[in-house]
């Protein structure tokens, strides 16, 4: 039987946290009355903040974990994990459990087989449910229905920008699929087909549009070192160059598809050996460019040399932010390989493992590492130390939102509140997670509402 964790004076359930980052799914479950007892982080610089944030250093391998679960992991009432998510993203090589991280679920899986918590919460890309990995999919439903679990046959896809504030919600569209679990058995999780706990769909009456990333950045006069933040000499020079063509284009309607600044010449043609999708672009660059030769070659004249000395990546320019002002320096801008992207300073695009830290337009710089923990829902105590930029950037794009998997869970668990509390631990749980806040919301959040309240 599942013992209870005694904490505080109080009674909560444990949790065991695989894959666990800087600690997204800690902060979530121990928001809501959990107490992990147990993690794992194969990442030795993501398990330093880990265990200087939470005072838990974490195991560092699964795998050994999973070789013999009945003596090497603690007992749980709920199992947590963002399993490694590069062979299922389409910004990797989408290999998935062909790829040796790829197969890590099925260690989780051992480890489920031999403990059956009462609930299972794991999260990874949208990806994993894609078209291309629909095998993977099939995959992981089954593994979990094979060793006692009801799930959907269905994803359970959200976003942080879907869910307000108040509920703890964040500026960041973020879509990726939450895999939620109840043991009831083998004989039962083969019949049952439950709906997914939560629909793609914005959450009590919450306009996505309403968000403001600015809320959540702190005054640069408190950030060290806020230099290294800003835009460098080439950054700048290639926002000035893009800015020079919005000015020109005057009221013209900026398309939504990319702008590829190459095609832009007479006698420009569509390259006829091409994929399909780049000859649409291709054709609608020319088109663009006749439409709009006059203003177009007069920038090409003024700018031409600067442009093609930039980098190819530069050279595109992808406008969404749509009836914003026509000025890169007020929109949300990411340097992506696809091309510079500006959108409006709504909501972000979803923080990657890899240097495409979005870019304040108003600010010069780029989110600071706090400001990218607080994009994640965190409060601001993970302790980075002195780490640099690029390692803090690359755990909060691996880790997981904290509201919104506060929110999932806790759905979940409410939902299934009769199955859960059959289970040996799971009355616990289920006590805790209604005794617990109905949302997870930061403090600089709080904070932030009551300054612009006062």
């Amino acid at each position: 039987m599942t013992p209870p964790v005694r904490k505080l004076g109080g009674v909560t359930f444990p949790v065991l946290d695989l894959f666990a980052g800087v600690g997204g799914f800690h902060a979530a479950l121990t928001a809501m009355g959990g107490e992990v007892v147990q993690a794992a982080e194969i990442d030795d610089a993501a398990s330093a903040v880990y265990e200087r944030t939470w005072g838990l250093r974490p195991d560092r391998d699964v795998v050994d974990l999973a070789s013999d679960p009945a003596t090497k992991v603690k007992p749980h009432s709920l199992l947590a994990g963002g399993f490694p998510c590069q062979p299922f993203s389409k910004s990797g090589r989408q290999l998935g459990i062909s790829e040796e991280r790829g197969r890590l679920f099925d260690h989780v899986v051992k480890i489920l087989q031999v403990h059956t918590p009462p609930v299972v919460a794991l999260e990874n890309v949208r990806n994993i449910a894609g078209p291309r990995q629909r095998h993977v999919w099939r995959h992981v439903v089954d593994s979990l229905r094979s060793v006692g679990y009801a799930t959907p046959d269905e994803p359970t896809v959200f976003s942080p920008h879907l869910l307000p504030p108040w509920l703890g919600g964040g500026p960041q569209a973020r879509d990726r699929v939450h895999i939620l679990g109840t043991y009831v058995g083998r004989a039962q999780a083969a019949r049952l087909r439950p709906e997914p706990v939560v629909r793609r769909r914005p959450v009590d009456g919450w306009d996505p549009r309403k968000w403001d990333i600015t809320e959540l950045l702190e005054p640069d006069h408190t950030i060290d070192g806020v230099q290294r933040l800003r835009l460098t000499t080439d950054e700048q020079q290639w926002v000035d160059v893009w800015n020079d063509l919005l000015d020109r284009l005057g009221d013209v309607e900026l398309p939504g598809f990319p702008l590829w600044s190459t095609y832009w010449h007479d006698g420009a043609v569509v390259d006829s050996t091409a994929p399909g999708w780049k000859q649409a672009f291709e054709a609608k660059n020319i088109a663009f460019y006749n439409d709009n030769r006059r203003a177009v070659r007069a920038w090409l004249h003024r700018q031409e040399t600067r442009l093609r000395g930039f980098p190819a990546s530069r050279q595109k320019l992808e406008w969404q932010a749509q009836d914003s002002p026509r000025d890169l320096r007020a929109c949300l801008l990411q340097f992506r390989p696809s091309g510079i992207r500006a959108k409006k300073p709504t909501y972000a695009p979803a923080l990657v493992a890899m240097n495409q830290t979005p870019v304040i337009g108003p600010r010069g710089r780029r989110l600071s590492p706090v400001e990218a923990a607080r994009l994640q829902g965190f409060d601001d105590n993970l302790a980075f130390d002195g780490q640099a930029d690029t390692q803090a950037y690359k755990q909060l794009g691996n880790a997981v939102h904290v509201g919104t998997m506060f929110y999932v869970v806790r759905e979940h668990v409410l939902r299934d509140a009769a199955h859960i509390a059959a289970q040996p631990g799971g009355s616990l749980l289920v006590e805790s997670v209604r005794a617990a806040p109905q949302a997870h919301v930061p403090s600089w959040w709080q904070r932030a509402t009551i300054q612009r309240a006062g």
